[in-house]
Parts: C-alpha cells; sequence; structure tokens
C-alpha cells in the first residue's frame, strides 16, 4: 500500500502578467468512505455484529462532540487527539474584546506518534504532471519513507516546501 501524490506543473508567480512555473504536490484522494463502509469493516475485523459496533460508533462520535465542546481534548483511540479551537483578531484594549474578534471556529486534530511513525513508513507514489496534464515522471519511495528519484539527492533544495500557514497546530483545520 502507498500514498498517491500527484506533482502538478502550475504557474506559482504573484504578480499578475508573470509566470512562474512550479511543480506542486497534493495527496491524491480517493473516495471518502462512509460510516456503513467503516462499521461493516470494524465488524469483520473484530468479530462483532453490525449493530452493536454500529451504536458503538454514534456513541463514541457523541460523547467526542460533547466533550470536545466543552474545552476538553478528547482521544480517538489509535489515531490521536481532537479538539476544537478559535481564530481571532487581538485588540490592545480589554474594553474591546468581544466575540466578534473571532474570526472561525475550528477542529485541530494532532495525530498520535504511532500513527506519525506509521505515516513515515508508508510508501509514496509521484506522479508528475506537466501544465497541459501529460504525465512527465513517476517517482517511487523505498520503504524507509524517503523518496528516490533515481538521482543523486540535493543536500539544499532551491525551492524549499513552505510549511501551511493554517497548520500552526498540527491540526485540520474546519
Amino acid at each position: 500500500m502507498s500514498i498517491k501524490i500527484k506533482a502538478i506543473e502550475r504557474n506559482v508567480a504573484f504578480e499578475k502578467g508573470t509566470e512562474k512555473w512550479a511543480f506542486v504536490m497534493q495527496p491524491e484522494l480517493y473516495s471518502r468512505l462512509g460510516e456503513n463502509k467503516v462499521v461493516q469493516e470494524a465488524a469483520l475485523r473484530s468479530g462483532i455484529g453490525k449493530g452493536a459496533i454500529s451504536a458503538a460508533w454514534e456513541a463514541i462520535g457523541d460523547v467526542i462532540r460533547a466533550w470536545a465542546t466543552e474545552g476538553h481534548s478528547v482521544a480517538v483511540p489509535g489515531l490521536g487527539t481532537m479538539r476544537f479551537g478559535v481564530r481571532s483578531n487581538s485588540v490592545e484594549k480589554v474594553e474591546d474584546v468581544n466575540s466578534a474578534l473571532i474570526t472561525s471556529r475550528r477542529v485541530i486534530f494532532t495525530p498520535s506518534t504511532e500513527i506519525k511513525q506509521e505515516l513515515a513508513k508508508t510508501a509514496i507514489s509521484i506522479t508528475c504532471y506537466d501544465r497541459n496534464g501529460n504525465v512527465i515522471k513517476q517517482v517511487t519511495s523505498d520503504d524507509d519513507g524517503n523518496v528516490d528519484n533515481g538521482e543523486e539527492p540535493d543536500p539544499t533544495p532551491s525551492n524549499p516546501t513552505p510549511s501551511d500557514p493554517d497548520d500552526d497546530e498540527g491540526g485540520l483545520a474546519g
């Protein structure tokens, strides 16, 4: 099993009328697995009936929602922890503090060490597409988590990938 990534050549220039082409990587997303599929697979793997798994699934979701909205960080078994957070504007005077300063409410997920380690061990397959949508290169990683493209590695990449400014807490914005 591997994670499939696409590297698509795109114009990344910030100024109108200019062009700067670069390959932008993103995961290829598969279809969304619905609750029924997850319940069915969990029942198969555990030997517990689908009805019991489904009832537990609903109860766990209710508990996570209730506790997280009360301000708790809630463990999601085998995955990590989930909590809610906010983005807001700041003000200098306490008199100006009010709920209108909140610009968005967020779901923040922090993966467990185990899932991070599993992800590091998962092979990666990258398909590169030019600006016309043609496949121009394919790259596959080894099992050690390092991508091998058949070339000598460049110790100082000329265009490192910036971190996601919305991912300041290792979470998923929602």
